[in-house]
């Protein structure tokens, strides 16, 4: 079992923790809390890229499985969609961190960046969009749709991975037609079957820093539980305008590591 880095004091412990209950908070409500997780990680000292992200999906799991429960009680998600999307986002995540070292993240985030904001743009002056669910398709053209952008995301999740919730969120509201609460609620499965897929991908690595992960876990937990009923009772509009600045900041984080990348 792996355990803490040596170099690790009880400072990082608890920027880690705060790190966790941050972003469990802000995936319960729009999805892109590996921004702050994933990233607050990779500073402790001694760390690896790969247990970063290991860990990373061993503490988002606990928080996506929360989130899930706690919507699925209160905003009752449509689960003939949900589920089979769900199973095919895991698969998608898991293919995704297979391929990973040959697939590098440099390759996406450019087209990533451009693709963030068509949908900034679309989402600020369509205010209308995502104010209440209007299905765009029924039956089995519904179910497939679904399914293709389960695999589609749970790919990405499995390969590059930040604002996984996000792009969920993007999928259900602008292909699907569901309202941003509701798409929120049904991203969070998704978003919990990528989680576990990438993670059967790595356990068996040994990547997964265990102690540090539970803990995490612990921390993500509390904030999407949190996260999750403020979102309930603030309603549609309320995600809407988190969404938009979630999604202003993937572009800037994207679109800084894509200058440094490539011009720095």
């Amino acid at each position: 079992m792996a355990f803490v880095p040596e170099g690790a004091d009880w400072t990082t412990l608890l920027l880690l923790l705060v790190a966790a209950f941050a972003a469990g908070w802000i995936d319960a409500v729009v999805g892109g809390g590996g921004l702050i997780q994933l990233p607050a990680l990779l500073l402790v000292p001694g760390i690896t890229p790969v247990q970063a992200l290991a860990t990373n999906k061993l503490a988002s799991v606990f928080g996506t499985a929360t989130s899930s429960v706690t919507y699925a009680r209160r905003v009752r998600p449509g689960l003939r969609t949900v589920l089979p999307m769900a199973g095919i986002a895991l698969l998608g995540a898991f293919g995704g961190a297979t391929v990973a070292a040959f697939l590098p993240a440099a390759l996406f985030k450019p087209i990533i960046v451009v693709a963030l904001i068509a949908v900034a743009l679309i989402t600020l002056f369509k205010p209308a969009l995502g104010a209440v669910t209007r299905l765009k398709h029924r039956g089995r053209r519904h179910v497939v749709i679904a399914g293709a952008t389960g695999a589609a995301i749970g790919f990405y999740d499995g390969v590059l991975g930040p604002g996984t919730g996000t792009f969920l969120v993007i999928a259900l509201v602008g292909l699907l037609g569901y309202d941003f609460l509701r798409a929120s609620a049904q991203a969070k499965i998704v978003n919990f079957a990528t989680n576990l897929g990438a993670l059967l991908f790595f356990i068996p690595l040994g990547a997964v820093l265990w102690p540090l992960g539970l803990l995490m876990g612990i921390a993500n937990v509390a904030g999407s539980f949190i996260g999750s009923r403020m979102a309930i009772a603030r309603g549609v509009r309320f995600v809407r305008v988190l969404f938009l600045v979630v999604v202003g900041v993937l572009i800037v984080k994207l679109g800084f590591d894509v200058w440094h990348e490539n011009f720095a």
